[in-house]
């Protein structure tokens, strides 16, 4: 067997309304299904998915999640342009959701937590010709300098339509 992507993640949330304003409102995702109070099932914007985030609420007093124990770390959504990539940011940052930017060299990404506390990055993919060698790291990220080298507007990744 040959994993091809992953199709969807499903989060534990304490409310789903607030779930669902917070990831439609800072990530663009549509609601594919909404059972109020109970459930949500999010689509990405362009999707083949029926649904690529499941929300399951548990109530107001459900625990977690807590970093550096056994667990999801994080996801990692991908956006198909530097602007995109912007624009999330001042989404995220208006929420104040924003909790760190890195560049890895193959990606430029912004981290973020939801209501809940659930950890996300927001990438946009660098061009696998422009990846650097070896050991890529972890380094600060300078999104002029990634605008005035690969402008607001270059699709990469799936947007690209091709595995750039």
């Amino acid at each position: 067997m040959a994993v091809r992507r992953l199709n969807h993640a499903v989060l534990y949330i304490r409310d789903v309304g607030r779930a669902v304003d917070f990831y439609t409102a800072t990530l663009h995702f549509e609601v594919a299904h909404l059972y109020p109070g109970r459930a949500a099932f999010l689509r990405a914007a362009g999707s083949d998915n029926d649904h690529d985030l499941g929300l399951f609420a548990l109530g107001d007093d459900a625990p977690g999640p807590h970093r550096g124990q056994v667990g999801l770390y994080h996801l990692a959504w991908e956006v198909g342009t530097l602007g995109e990539l912007v624009a999330a940011g001042e989404r995220l940052k208006s929420r104040n959701a924003l909790v760190g930017a890195s560049d890895h060299g193959v990606s430029k990404s912004f981290y973020a937590k939801d209501p809940d506390g659930n950890e996300f990055e927001v990438l946009w993919r660098v061009p696998r010709p422009d990846w650097p060698a070896g050991d890529v790291g972890t380094h600060p990220l300078d999104l002029d300098t990634a605008l005035d080298r690969w402008g607001p507007d270059l699709a990469t990744g799936a947007a690209a339509g091709s595995a750039t």
